[in-house]
């Protein structure tokens, strides 16, 4: 069992940045595929970015240029920088953690993006 816990959201203004952290414990880290996902209220969940286990990434065309995931598999944990924040991007973002049939999740840190 694998537990993921997500910090370093919060209030930052248009233009502003943040970075999120997700630190996983219980599994075999430099084994799981990792991804951000986001929920905007009223809105389905959309996948943000992804970093597999060779550390390959994608990201969606929204936030492509602004966001950036990356992974220490020393310390267990994924990160999400992002710049350029816009109001669009006010979410709760979620960490997600996948290998062959397992699949976890945190339990989401809320990102809003207000002057």
């Amino acid at each position: 069992q694998v537990q993921l816990v997500e910090s370093g959201g919060g209030l930052v203004q248009p233009g502003g940045s943040l970075r999120l952290s997700c630190a996983a414990s219980g599994g075999i880290f430099r084994l799981y595929a990792m991804a951000w996902y986001r929920q905007a209220p009223g809105k389905q969940r959309e996948l943000v970015a992804s970093i597999s286990s060779a550390s390959s990434t994608n990201y969606t065309d929204s936030v492509k240029g602004r966001f950036t995931i990356s992974r220490d598999n020393a310390k267990n944990t994924v990160y999400l920088q992002m710049n350029s924040l816009k109001a669009d991007d006010t979410a709760v973002y979620y960490c997600r953690a996948t290998r062959n049939t397992r699949d976890y999740w945190g339990q989401g840190t809320q990102v809003t993006v207000s002057s």
